[in-house]
């Protein structure tokens, strides 16, 4: 079973205004087909003698007011809490309306108007729940002084032979509400606590993530030093080497020990001459234009040099050969690294096979990395970090990770028959150029 390193970029509901506002949506929704099936019931079931007319308009004026929100909802302004208020002015308003019509304070249906406080609580701030809370006391205290009675016959259907009296209509509709009230209260604020801890979740990621960028801006900046230290001396060797080549020149044992050195000497310099590069390219955020294939080209080529006892093998499908990609800076580096990984991980078991396999579906760009190695602990199901390698820093997952998360991508791992595979996953709206 694949690990996933960095979770898919599903961005949790936030609690606040927004996801506030969207519960009162799905509450005013119930809240509609809840009064009018009530409506209707006493006036043609039960046979009470309420102002149907008004019931029914102030229902009617909920429900487009209920397609309004909805519209407002599905655009991309941000919700502010002045809004959630008003949005429960209007809930507030209607309901009032018709409990104005059945009875007043006196109908059990009044103890809803606490469901927009206890909402409320969750989501706002103190000012506006104490606002939200004079607006439904207001009204409760406004339903207290003017209302239409409500006739409270005893309805066959709601008597029990042996009860004296029988069951009385608002006996009978406390007992509905305070079902509807727990089950609305419980609903929807589990939905408001799950949301809360989305973003408590969230929070602690994205402080993890803190540390380790810090941590990483720590080692570039230790790597920044140590390349601005180490190019003098290299300067001196490579200026020294080839005059200790001319002077034993008749050594060739000697001489062939030296033109080794100078070699890896120049290379060295060429490395630090690319992160010196490398960092220019990300102070000035300007990605690379390249093809998929010459992007690939470009990787496995340094690959090679870095490491030529690698066995490269590459399966790159046509459908992505000639997508021209935004390049960011670190992307390379991130594929050299897991490059790098999964070598000396195959080196573990005696062989030197790496497989790179890129292709592109659905909108995402994949390159795959495997191995011959021994795999990952735990049967995959472990983080990167936990392989069996003995040897390296340590950190090229790290950063390899970091790049993926600030491209809204994805990195895997997963054991396979012969090794194990990780699979970076990119967007191509993120990395590729527009048609």
């Amino acid at each position: 079973m694949p690990h996933r390193l960095a979770p898919h970029h599903l961005a949790p509901r936030r609690i606040g205004p927004y996801a506030l506002a969207r519960t009162l949506a799905w509450l005013r929704l119930c809240a509609i087909a809840g009064q009018s099936i009530a409506v209707l019931f006493c006036a043609l079931w039960m046979d009470l003698a309420i102002p149907l007319l008004p019931l029914l308009a102030g229902i009617g004026l909920l429900a487009i007011f209920a397609a309004i929100a909805a519209w407002r909802l599905s655009q991309p302004w941000p919700v502010h809490e002045r809004e959630t208020i008003a949005h429960i002015a209007v809930d507030t308003a209607v309901l009032g309306c018709l409990l104005y019509f059945t009875g007043g304070a006196s109908n059990p249906f009044v103890t809803l108007l606490l469901v927009p406080i206890a909402l409320g609580a969750a989501a706002m701030s103190v000012r506006a729940i104490l606002l939200v809370a004079a607006l439904c006391g207001g009204t409760y205290l406004a339903l207290l002084r003017w209302y239409v009675p409500l006739p409270i016959p005893l309805h066959p259907v709601l008597w029990h032979q042996g009860i004296e009296g029988g069951l009385p209509l608002h006996v009978a509709g406390m007992g509905v509400n305070f079902v509807i009230t727990a089950l609305l209260l419980g609903f929807f604020i589990n939905r408001l606590a799950r949301a809360l801890r989305l973003q408590q979740l969230e929070v602690q990621r994205v402080r993890e993530r803190a540390l380790r960028d810090e941590g990483i801006l720590a080692i570039a900046t230790q790597a920044a030093g140590a390349a601005h230290e180490l190019n003098t001396p290299l300067s001196t060797m490579l200026t020294l080497l080839p005059e200790l080549r001319r002077e034993y020149h008749g050594n060739p044992a000697l001489e062939e020990d030296l033109a080794l050195l100078q070699e890896q000497v120049t290379r060295c310099r060429t490395i630090l001459r690319e992160m010196v590069a490398f960092g220019k390219a990300q102070l000035s955020q300007q990605p690379e234009q390249l093809s998929v294939a010459d992007f690939v080209r470009s990787c496995l080529e340094r690959f090679q040099l870095l490491r030529p006892e690698a066995e490269l093998e590459l399966l790159l499908d046509d459908d992505s050969r000639s997508i021209v990609l935004r390049t960011p800076p670190g992307l390379r580096h991130s594929l050299l690294n897991l490059l790098n990984n999964a070598a000396d991980a195959s080196a573990l078991h005696g062989s030197h096979v790496v497989e790179l396999q890129v292709r592109s579906s659905e909108g995402w760009l994949e390159l795959i990395v495997r191995d011959r190695g021994p795999g990952f602990d735990g049967g995959g199901s472990t983080t990167l970090g936990q392989t069996r390698k003995q040897t390296g820093l340590g950190i090229g997952l790290t950063l390899a990770e970091a790049t993926v998360e600030r491209l809204n991508g994805e990195l895997t791992a997963s054991n396979t028959a012969d090794g194990a595979q990780v699979r970076l996953r990119l967007p191509l709206a993120v990395i590729a150029e527009s048609a």
